[in-house]
């Protein structure tokens, strides 16, 4: 991930970091495909494992980001390897929520499993955008390990079809609810898996904006997605 120092040390303290990192994005990736999982098979021990998981990811956040704040005590890094580390303590929190978002998936799965409604409703753009939302997770993780601003600019404009697929989950559902009022409960929790998986993706965009800010310093946050190459 970095470039080498003139501190052996250094470098091993980054690589550590950044494994441990990636280590953590591995966990997110599961507790995502666990919590889907279970909302298309009511499976209430998978919501269980996606709740264990989640107390071990807030373990991790603390731990790694403990860690981050020794490294910058210990070498006062300064220009890249500072906007390197600041970033890596974005993407450690933005992982945090998106395994937030992850055990919120789980426990609507775990209510609507009990609903007679549950299987009533057709829940193809939930699936489609679930799938999109770990992909686009798993690619920005990998943009942060190679530091590859190219697909981590691809990422930020991707992003637009978990939006859009979002979109049109809530204009179905509303028709559903409309037209038979005893879907509301149902679709009200489908609602918010919606909501959910939309919220992974932006995580995931942004750390995929913090590999343009670690390489050239840019700051694309708040930049139109359609930018995203020329600032990258």
């Amino acid at each position: 991930m970095p470039d080498k120092h003139l501190s052996r040390k250094f470098d091993v303290d980054l690589n550590l970091l950044s494994g441990r990192l990636l280590e953590m994005g591995g966990l997110v990736e599961a507790q995502i495909a666990l919590a889907m999982e279970a909302m298309r098979t009511f499976d209430l021990p998978l919501v269980e494992q996606v709740l264990e998981g989640e107390r071990r990811l807030n373990a991790m956040e603390i731990e790694i980001d403990e860690e981050v704040g020794n490294i910058i005590a210990r070498r006062q890094p300064a220009a890249r390897d500072l906007r390197l580390l600041m970033a890596a303590s974005r993407c450690i929190t933005n992982l945090e929520r998106a395994g937030d978002e992850a055990r919120k998936i789980a426990k609507c799965a775990r209510r609507i499993a009990s609903q007679s409604s549950a299987r009533s409703l057709n829940i193809a753009e939930i699936t489609v955008s679930g799938e999109m939302a770990l992909q686009i997770l798993r690619r920005a993780l990998d943009a942060f390990a190679r530091m590859d601003t190219v697909a981590a600019a691809q990422i930020i404009k991707d992003d637009e079809a978990i939006d859009n697929a979002f979109r049109t989950f809530v204009r179905k559902l509303v028709t559903y609810m409309t037209e038979d009022p005893r879907t509301i409960s149902t679709g009200l929790d489908y609602l918010s898996i919606a909501k959910a998986i939309e919220r992974i993706g932006d995580h995931a965009t942004n750390i995929a904006e913090s590999v343009v800010y670690v390489v050239s310093g840019t700051d694309v946050r708040h930049v139109p997605r359609h930018h995203a190459d020329g600032e990258a």
